[in-house]
């Protein structure tokens, strides 16, 4: 796992509109999972681009991916190419256009436009193409961001552009194409980071996709069939659906995946709603002879390249070639497992909270290791990593939180671990606000050993210290284990609701069968 090292500095004041608890609109009209016309685009073997649709889709730039690596002739250096995938509530489309009034009213979501990204999914495709992993973050996911403090991980998309646009504006910039532009680059990359730092995740590829997509993929295949277990007449979202399974056209079916409210689990249901969607409209293109089909596939190109933005330099058609062979049983969902759904941020809003630690396993476990396997045949054998000698360093840990005792937790979790603890403290005051490893040597193999055993630290040079000594900071941003029985509590932003204790997990299903899940 490639770990992003971020340089020490002050934590800039939230933007305004991220500290005010009261967002823009009903949030049930920000919650549309638009972007499942990106996830057919990756897993339905990209037929459609046949028609030369793929030179017209939007291209994001300046986008930091693949941890500086990123992906060569379609093959990843872990052995995977994973992709963040995000609905983003835009009234244009890819091209920059403001939707017609009679695409509005398709939508059914009003004409005030935010910058939340309420969906958000990584998506893990193997270099063999043999199966697509789709992962889903709930959208108020309380998370620290290294910029702005702690926020609901749809809101650090909107914090990074609206800060930038700002620093442009008092830099003199006043072209408003190019404003928007350069901030959007800069809100990208703020969620590309928040979504690694959250799930140990290196992101290699990104796709966005505005609303309208939802409803234009929807009807170009003529329809969803979906499956409730119960009648559902629900105003605000203007869900009205008997039980049982039913073909849903794109305006009921933004309406069937938008309902949150009088579900028993709230947001977390809807994301398995979405995801049941998902799966049968997966199950579908890939079965119904839809992508033999030149009418649909026109429809299909017309719907991406109305709403996609894909970052610039993916060579989707040689990504089609590796998918080609994807069958609808091998396209799996899941969601990150939560330890409350009703938990406090910061400024008194409900968010859900997570154990960044039970997320990292769970990405470990779910989307497969990093280690590329030995050839069958092959004489040369991995080799055992013996790694550093714990017994030749010294370790200093420093308090720069509020969080009493934190480094005392820290200092016994290293020592359960072998490491030789030199000294506990508390770190001068004003002197740091991130967490972090120093040493004297960027490349040092201790550092790197103790980084990785405290969740990913970043790592920074001292060049005062010897080679044999290391520092540990950790401030009010840790999220790595201590030896502490409330060890959950100091890898979780935010105060946990009443939820907490056992992970609450999301059922987990695939894209196969001869019809659709049924569901809430």
């Amino acid at each position: 796992m490639t770990e992003k090292y971020r340089p020490v500095r002050d934590i800039k004041p939230a933007p305004a509109a991220m500290q005010s608890i009261k967002q823009a609109g009903h949030p049930i009209f920000r919650s549309v999972i638009a972007f499942v016309s990106v996830l057919v685009l990756l897993v339905s073997g990209l037929g459609y681009f046949a028609v030369g649709k793929v030179g017209d889709v939007a291209n994001a730039g300046n986008l930091t991916l693949g941890g500086g690596k990123g992906v060569l002739d379609g093959q990843a250096e872990d052995g995977a190419t994973d992709i963040l995938l995000v609905g983003s509530d835009s009234r244009s489309d890819a091209q920059g256009n403001s939707l017609t009034e009679e695409e509005l009213a398709l939508l059914r979501a009003g004409d005030e436009e935010n910058d939340n990204t309420d969906t958000i999914m990584v998506i893990r495709i193997p270099n063999d193409g043999s199966s697509a992993t789709a992962v889903s973050i709930p959208r108020d996911t309380y998370v620290h961001d290294s910029d702005y403090g702690n926020m609901k991980i749809n809101g650090v998309y909107g914090a990074h552009k609206d800060a930038r646009r700002g620093e442009l504006m008092n830099q003199g910039f006043t072209n408003e194409s190019e404003l928007e532009k350069r901030a959007k680059e800069s809100g990208r990359e703020g969620l590309i980071g928040a979504v690694s730092d959250l799930t140990g995740v290196t992101v290699d590829h990104y796709a966005e996709i505005g609303l309208l997509g939802f409803v234009l993929l929807t009807d170009a295949v003529g329809g969803v069939e979906v499956c409730l277990n119960n009648a559902v007449d629900e105003p605000l979202s203007g869900a009205n659906f008997p039980a049982g399974r039913q073909f849903l056209g794109g305006p009921d079916a933004l309406s069937y995946v938008r309902q949150r409210h009088d579900l028993p689990r709230g947001d977390l249901d809807r994301i398995v709603r979405q995801q049941s969607f998902m799966a049968s409209l997966v199950n579908q293109v890939l079965s119904s002879g839809t992508l033999t089909n030149p009418s649909k596939l026109s429809a299909l190109a017309d719907a991406v390249t109305r709403s996609v933005i894909i970052d610039e330099g993916w060579d989707v058609m040689g990504f089609a070639t590796q998918l080609q062979n994807l069958a609808g049983g091998n396209v799996t969902f899941g969601t990150i497992p939560v330890t409350s759904i009703d938990g406090t941020g910061d400024y008194g809003e409900s968010v859900v909270t997570v154990d960044v630690n039970q997320v990292h396993t769970f990405f470990n476990d779910a989307l497969g290791g990093s280690e590329p396997a030995v050839e069958a045949g092959s004489d040369e054998q991995p080799a055992e990593d013996q790694g550093p000698d714990l017994s030749e360093v010294e370790v200093h840990v420093l308090n720069a939180s509020y969080t009493e005792g934190l480094a005392n937790g820290i200092a016994a979790h290293l020592q359960e671990m072998g490491y030789t603890i030199a000294e506990t403290g508390n770190a001068a005051e004003g002197l740091y606000y991130e967490s972090q490893v120093l040493a004297g040597d960027a490349n040092s193999k201790q550092a790197e050993a103790i980084s990785e055993a405290l969740g990913g630290l970043p790592i920074m040079v001292n060049s005062s210290l010897d080679a044999n000594t290391v520092i540990v900071v950790s401030s009010g941003d840790y999220a790595g284990p201590t030896a502490e029985s409330n060890a959950v509590t100091s890898s979780t932003v935010g105060q946990p609701g009443a939820d907490i204790g056992a992970p609450i997990e999301s059922p987990e299903f695939d894209a196969g069968g001869d019809g659709p899940r049924c569901v809430n």
